[in-house]
């Protein structure tokens, strides 16, 4: 226009308005331009699909997963058998013609030991139960002492002068696991302030057939540590009964518990690097300890696998997109996300490379949606990414993706994605002796690797990151 109309235009009000136009509205044509490049994935998100639910790597997620914990068993923090597993992975990965390597952490090494909990008064019985993690000991003789049935920490308060020399028993109804959990989490505490013994802290669960659930729980600064360990919903409402009908409850409770120092271990980290931009990094991850009971299928082995299988689906088809798709299986997750920290405290100086970090650590049953968090335009790429899984009908995405070992990234800013399954069943299962491979299918397990290398694949392989 210049040209035509000469110099004076260039301050001519109609190119004043074509330029705030086109202002206005680069965001979305630079979108328009991304959905179009997305759509041009189909066909690869295709054979990656047919690869994993009809190809050779059909059910071989599962398989994996088997030979991983059949072999191992679990793999609590600070246990051989946890730098077992470690060990395993390693091997497993190089030989799959991954670039494999460990990052050494420390992490919490807490022994549960022996334990019981027997039912003295008003009838014998003994009680199923599980010490909860980072919990003390009590002394080699047991605590016996008369029970106290709250069914809240509000109750607890009000009867607080009831509570001394007494072991606390919570029975709070299950609302859900992230409310819940805070009885498991905090009860120890609370009752050591109003001068308890003891908590045995009904399992988190929705529905129990006499399965105790551990886990970790905290113990507040400055505040006495009492042992305390989780029983089964049954028991818990048992004692409820017989403290309504005003019957005195005695219970004797044996930990064997113990701290010992902090352990070496390691993150396991794979890798196929990235053919243009190799520092720029889509993330996928699970973690590859659990609790010291069942096989740690579910929780998280069943994420580990999907996380690897992404990487195996995408390297038996010769694919290697324009970024560095990078597999980190965590350690110590459980006892709150500390082999990510550590993970992230190493390598947050290079946090504008992040692409996107995903994480799998609620069950690898039949995917629904891909939950994600990030900004608006980022989400508006990752809807046009979702389409590419109509082939197994998961085209949904959903706010707020999740996960204890991801969240350090995502409170930067970085995209965060997680999976959203058919979990029903999951609390059922969760941190018990029940979370084993029956647990698990191997449809579902290829439904959930195929979801999770389409999604890293494209995302790596953008000309452009993920708006921040």
């Amino acid at each position: 226009p210049v040209g035509v109309l000469g110099p004076h235009f260039e301050n001519h009000p109609a190119r004043i308005c074509l330029g705030a136009y086109i202002l206005a509205h680069l965001p979305f044509i630079i979108l328009d331009a991304r959905f179009t490049e997305v759509a041009g994935y189909v066909d690869v998100a295709k054979r990656i699909i047919d690869l994993a639910l009809f190809g050779a790597a059909q059910n071989r997620s599962y398989r994996r997963l088997a030979d991983f914990t059949d072999t191992i068993g679990n793999r609590v923090s600070g246990s051989k058998n946890l730098e077992k597993a470690i060990n395993y992975m390693y091997d497993a990965m190089r030989q799959d013609g991954l670039d494999v390597h460990l990052e050494p952490v420390k992490i919490p090494h807490w022994v549960r030991g022996e334990e019981s909990a027997e039912m003295i008064e008003p009838r014998p019985k003994h009680l199923a139960m599980l010490g909860l993690g980072s919990s003390v000991g009590t002394p080699p003789e047991g605590i016996t002492a008369e029970v106290l049935v709250v069914q809240s920490f509000e109750e607890l308060k009000r009867r607080a002068g009831e509570a001394a020399g007494k072991i606390v028993v919570f029975n709070q109804p299950f609302v859900s696991y992230s409310e819940t959990v805070a009885y498991r989490a905090f009860g120890a505490s609370e009752a050591a302030k109003v001068g308890a013994l003891a908590t045995l802290i009904r399992s988190i669960t929705p529905f129990s057939i006499n399965s105790p659930h551990t886990g970790w729980q905290d113990y507040q600064n400055g505040v006495k540590q009492i042992p305390t360990a989780c029983i089964t919903v049954e028991d818990a409402e048992l004692m409820a009964r017989m403290a309504q009908r005003g019957q005195r409850i005695v219970v004797r409770l044996t930990m064997g518990a113990k701290t010992l120092p902090d352990a070496d271990s390691f993150n396991t980290v794979a890798e196929i690097k990235g053919w243009q931009h190799p520092e720029q990094v889509v993330l996928l991850s699970g973690h590859l300890d659990s609790w010291d009971v069942g096989q740690g299928a579910m929780d998280d082995g069943g994420g580990a696998m999907i996380s690897w299988e992404a990487l195996s689906l995408i390297k038996d088809l010769r694919l290697r997109p324009r970024r560095t798709l990078r597999v980190v299986l965590w350690t110590a997750e459980e006892q709150g996300g500390v082999g990510a920290q550590q993970y992230y405290n190493l390598h947050k100086v290079n946090v504008s490379n992040f692409d996107l970090v995903m994480e799998s650590d609620l069950g690898t049953f039949t995917p629904l949606a891909l939950q994600f968090t990030g900004s608006d335009a980022a989400r508006m790429v990752m809807e046009e990414v979702v389409k590419l899984l109509a082939p197994i009908n998961v085209t949904r995405l959903e706010s707020h993706g999740e996960g204890t070992d991801i969240s350090p990234w995502m409170e930067t800013g970085v995209p965060g994605a997680s999976l959203h399954v058919a979990d029903d069943r999951y609390f059922w299962f969760h941190h018990t002796e029940g979370d084993t491979m029956t647990v698990q299918d191997p449809r579902e397990m290829d439904l959930c690797s195929a979801l999770w290398a389409v999604v890293a694949y494209v995302v790596a392989d953008l000309q452009e990151m993920l708006p921040r």
